[in-house]
């Protein structure tokens, strides 16, 4: 049946990786402005671009030296995987009118995450909504905080803030490595990474990895045992003892 707002496991889940991300805004905004952006222009970016790998991709490549061309460069090509996110999640939640200029909007790796993390639709949606919308407000404020009190907290890196979005994203992608499969090929792409940096400009190392991903992927499902995917070996979400997990009618509503 389903729950309240206040005991959705969708909601719960989209409000805590909400605050956690929303936080590490904190590190963006005083990057941007160690960088060499101003408030504005971190505060702008965040506001409209709103896609925390291709913003790092952006400052990374302004504090190379790099010129604004190249650094939209960067960002749009880092961005292309949201692109993949909107095809997926519109066919799962199907919004309608001004909710899909929304959901186009606050479509990243966190809010695809928690969504496609619950069985049922209505929860689904919850989790999309909540940490979507719950990140796009505090990323905002935390941006503006970080660029605000750049100056005051001297080098971002002696505060370890440089490496804040990495760790953030491995908590997310943590719990997801339940399977021999997913755990072989994040390694692949970790290693595949590590061996781009040195050669390829900033950005462009994820998209090898997304490369080496999808070619992984392809090759499994193509050649592997009929109906092997990538799911986990175990239940996620396993339901109390005595008492009977989501039927299939439940996870459609």
């Amino acid at each position: 049946m389903p729950t309240d707002l206040r005991h959705s496991p969708g909601a719960r889940v989209g409000l805590s990786i909400a605050v956690a991300t929303g936080l590490y805004g904190l590190s963006f905004g005083a990057l941007a402005v160690s960088s060499g952006l101003d408030v504005w222009q971190t505060s702008a970016l965040s506001l409209l671009l709103f896609s925390g790998g291709s913003q790092f991709a952006f400052i990374g490549v302004i504090a190379g030296g790099g010129s604004g061309a190249a650094a939209a460069g960067a960002a749009a090509l880092l961005g292309i995987r949201n692109g993949v996110y909107g095809m997926q999640l519109n066919a799962l939640l199907h919004p309608r009118g001004w909710r899909r200029f929304a959901a186009a909007h606050v479509t990243i790796d966190e809010s695809l995450a928690t969504s496609t993390g619950q069985t049922m639709l209505l929860e689904q949606k919850r989790g999309f909504w909540v940490a979507g919308l719950g990140i796009f407000v505090l990323w905002n404020v935390f941006t503006l905080i970080g660029a605000l009190a750049g100056d005051a907290l001297g080098d971002p890196k002696q505060w370890g803030l440089d490496g804040a979005a990495v760790a953030a994203f491995l908590g997310l992608l943590w719990p997801r490595l339940r399977s021999r499969e997913a755990g072989a090929i994040a390694v692949a792409c970790a290693l595949a990474t590590m061996l781009a940096v040195p050669f390829v400009p900033p950005g462009v190392p994820i998209l090898v990895a997304a490369v080496v991903a999808g070619a992984i992927g392809w090759f499994g499902f193509r050649h592997g045992p009929d109906g092997e995917g990538l799911e986990p070996d175990l239940d996620p979400y396993p339901a109390p003892q005595g008492r009977p997990g989501p039927t299939d009618a439940q996870a459609t509503r």
